[in-house]
């Protein structure tokens, strides 16, 4: 993902559901992440299309997955971290063994069923290396 002309920051969000949930419980999930998601102060959150998503073998994707987004922000202001720790706390909600993985700039993130700890480390380290961007 990238910064468009306008300066806004486009994020790919791939939800893998728990490989243990029907077709319909992951497209429930993704509907439910999406709706989150559009509560924040973001320009939009689309389907992403099968090219947006990375191919199979790439780290953390599935190519079967039902919830790809794509997330455009501002790049100013705090949406960015909102949009992290709002995903963060979705998955933290769900049960199963769902993952959620965040890319910016090739830079990817998984979120999945590490301690609240080793998750919060994660998402720091991925924070500082985009949120001043």
């Amino acid at each position: 993902m990238a910064r468009d002309l306008m300066g806004d920051v486009e994020l790919l969000i791939v939800l893998v559901p728990d490989p243990e949930d029907d077709a319909e419980t992951g497209e429930r999930l993704a509907r439910r992440l999406r709706n989150q998601i559009r509560e924040l102060d973001v320009e939009s959150v689309v389907p992403a299309s099968p090219a947006a998503v990375p191919p199979a073998g790439a780290k953390g994707v599935d190519p079967l997955t039902l919830g790809a987004l794509i997330v455009t922000l501002s790049a100013s202001g705090g949406v960015f971290v909102a949009l992290i720790n709002t995903v963060g706390a979705w998955l933290g909600r769900q049960t199963g063994r769902h993952r959620v993985s965040l890319t910016i700039d090739g830079d990817t993130i998984e979120l999945d069923g590490a301690t609240s700890a080793q998750q919060r480390q994660l998402v720091e380290a991925f924070l500082r290396r985009h949120a001043e961007e």
